[in-house]
C-alpha cells in the first residue's frame, strides 16, 4: 500500500539527461512518452504516469501488461525510466496509447529493436474508434423497435 507521503515524493521525481520522445494514440487517448535509457537499476519508481507510479495509475493486470509489454519484449525493463503524460479516453485506451508511445520511443533509441516490437504488434496504431450515432437511430446502428400497429 502506498501512503500519501510516498505519492508526494514520487511527484517530485525529475529525470535528467537524454531522453527519447514519442506520442502514442488509441481511441480518444493521447500519451506523450519520454524514455530515459541511460538509467541503471531502475525499479517501479522510474515508471511514472501523470505524476504517479504506474502501479497506482493502472490498476488491472491487463493495463499493467500493456504498459510493460514493449519494455519486457526488448529486455529493457530494468534499465529504462519512463515518464508519461496521458490524457483523454479511459484507462484501457490510455494503457494501449502508452504502449505505442513507449514502442516508438524505443525504436528511436535503438533501431535494432524494431523487428522484435513489430512482430509483437506494438508498433501498429489501432485505429478503431467508437462509431458515431446517426439521426433516427437509437445508437450507431440500432434502429427503434418496430411495431406492427
Amino acid at each position: 500500500m502506498v501512503t500519501k507521503k510516498q505519492v508526494k515524493e514520487v511527484k517530485n521525481i525529475f529525470f535528467d539527461g537524454v531522453y527519447h520522445f514519442a506520442v502514442g494514440r488509441r481511441k480518444a487517448a493521447v500519451a506523450q512518452v519520454r524514455v530515459y535509457c541511460d538509467k541503471k537499476g531502475v525499479d517501479n519508481q522510474g515508471l511514472i504516469v501523470n505524476g504517479k507510479v504506474f502501479d497506482e495509475y493502472f490498476m488491472t493486470n491487463a493495463q499493467k501488461e500493456a504498459f510493460m509489454g514493449a519494455l519486457r519484449t526488448t529486455g529493457l525493463q530494468d534499465t529504462c525510466a519512463v515518464s508519461v503524460l496521458v490524457k483523454g479516453g479511459g484507462l484501457s485506451g490510455q494503457a494501449e496509447a502508452v504502449r505505442l508511445g513507449i514502442s516508438r520511443a524505443l525504436v528511436k533509441f535503438d533501431e535494432t529493436l524494431r523487428p522484435a516490437l513489430k512482430s509483437e504488434g506494438f508498433l501498429t496504431r489501432d485505429a478503431r474508434v467508437v462509431e458515431r450515432k446517426k439521426p433516427g437511430l437509437r445508437k450507431a446502428r440500432r434502429s427503434p423497435q418496430w411495431s406492427k400497429r
